[in-house]
């Protein structure tokens, strides 16, 4: 065989090596991610003729598989959709499955999950039809209507834990859509539908409570400043800060004036406890600085800052800006400046304090369950970390119901119950109102509910609203409903 034969006939054995060794990594390797890309219209379709798996709450199915009268067999079905399609997401002809559990759970809800092999082996056996499984949630329905009512028709977001196991008892935003409407198989018309919604100012189809815009904490934020101090083992709630009617920023021509305009006690000075019973921003403000932005950086990250989370869907990370000057110390320390949270990350801190310092991992399905109801796999309570310890979670609680007892969170207040809370007027964009804000845990003493309320553009209430009057009595609404 002459050279330029043999040197050919490498370049072709090369290149079948390459055909395979490409098609094997497609064929194995990419298959699962291709599989699951949100525009494989092969692998929708097919989706569609497997009765998919149902999503349940207190028993009650609110998104199920019903039979279709078109050559998709099934058509996904919602009840109370708006209500609840922060959790259930969609799943659509047109557009997939996401926006909540019918993405982040899609292959336990077609039945392909790995996790789920042994059921499968077990339907062939017994010639089953081919079924995916159904999740049972952690959400509480009454929780759940009363932070939808507390919302209203205001923007903004609701999300309530059970502070001893991490478990989601409701999820809200407002406003939401009808899940009900991407569903359907007149693929027209939901795309009409998709485009609308796309394109709203409002944004209906963001979750709120674990994305879109990140929302200033403000005055929320003062708990972690408070564990900062307390954990650094200087400060107690007895310790005296100063509490001017002003704090002039260092390294600036700027002022911070406290909401009221006044001082925060007598001689200008304020103990830690008082201080957050009436939200004095320049004791806080000064507190930071004294602090330095190391310890309120390193407090913020063991809340979970920083941190991907999934509940099963994913959390967009909180964030605790870096290299601070003074001033910008200052204005952090109070939840300004670019501090930036979701409404799962402060409903996080409440339930880290109600529960002795100990983080749970928050959670949204209870259980796996198989078309007869028999549990397949369960989620177990799990501790995420221990961001402070119990003598400062004491500490906290201990602020937190002089807050509601005498200070800026008394419309919180429930009769007969102990509730604990930090109120937040959160300013992020100055061309509107304030975002309002109130975090806090009931019963104090043996705690129900930790939960955060955020109501963006002073609610409905213009640029006067303060968090006091306007997010305090809304969560008071959903305090009732979980604890009588």
């Amino acid at each position: 065989m002459n050279t330029p034969i043999r040197r050919l006939g490498f370049v072709v054995a090369a290149l079948f090596c390459s055909v395979l060794l490409a098609a094997s990594y497609i064929q194995v390797l990419q298959a699962k991610s291709l599989n699951n890309r949100p525009g494989n219209t092969r692998i929708i379709n097919a989706g569609y003729k497997i009765e998919r798996g149902s999503i349940l709450v207190d028993g009650k199915a609110i998104a199920t598989s019903r039979k279709s009268n078109d050559k998709y067999v099934y058509e996904r079905q919602y009840t109370n959709g708006s209500l609840y399609a922060p959790v259930t997401g969609y799943s659509s002809l047109v557009y997939g499955n996401g926006g909540g559990l019918e993405g982040a759970e899609n292959e336990v809800l077609t039945g392909t999950s790995d996790s789920l092999f042994y059921r499968r082996l077990v339907d062939v056996v017994t010639g089953k039809p081919k079924q995916g499984a159904n999740l049972e949630l952690t959400i509480n329905p009454k929780i759940q209507q009363a932070a939808a009512q507390a919302l209203g028709n205001r923007r903004g977001a609701v999300v309530a834990l059970d502070p001893k196991t991490g478990a989601v008892l409701a999820m809200v935003t407002s406003p939401s859509y009808d899940p009900d409407n991407l569903a359907s198989h007149d693929t027209e018309a939901v795309t009409k539908t998709w485009t609308q919604m796309n394109a709203a100012a409002n944004q209906p189809m963001v979750n709120r409570t674990i994305g879109g815009t990140l929302y200033p904490p403000g005055s929320t934020f003062k708990l972690v400043t408070s564990a900062a101090a307390l954990e650094s083992g200087n400060y107690s709630n007895s310790s005296t800060l100063p509490g001017p009617a002003t704090l002039r920023l260092p390294q600036t021509t700027h002022s911070l004036p406290n909401d009221d305009g006044r001082a925060c006690g007598p001689n200008d000075e304020t103990s830690l406890l008082h201080a957050l019973e009436v939200s004095c921003n320049t004791a806080y403000a000064q507190l930071g600085m004294d602090l330095g932005q190391d310890k309120l950086a390193s407090q913020a990250k063991k809340f979970g800052f920083g941190d991907v989370m999934r509940v099963p869907m994913r959390v967009t990370p909180s964030t605790f800006p870096t290299q601070l000057n003074e001033p910008q110390t200052a204005m952090s320390a109070i939840g300004q400046y670019d501090v930036r949270v979701t409404p799962l990350q402060i409903a996080m801190i409440s339930a880290t304090i109600a529960n002795g310092g100990n983080q749970m991992q928050p959670y949204l399905v209870k259980n796996v369950v198989d078309s007869d109801l028999d549990v397949i796999k369960s989620t177990d309570p799990k501790v995420r970390a221990k961001p402070i310890s119990g003598q400062t979670a004491d500490s906290l609680t201990e602020m937190m119901e002089a807050v509601v007892n005498n200070g800026t969170g008394k419309q919180a207040a429930v009769p007969g119950v102990q509730v604990a809370g930090k109120t937040g007027t959160a300013q992020g964009d100055t061309k509107n109102a304030a975002d309002l804000w109130f975090t806090g845990f009931a019963p104090a003493n043996d705690p129900k509910i930790a939960l955060a309320i955020v109501l963006e553009n002073g609610g409905d209430q213009g640029v006067e609203a303060l968090a006091g009057s306007v997010a305090a009595p809304a969560a008071r609404q959903i305090f009732e409903a979980a604890v009588r």
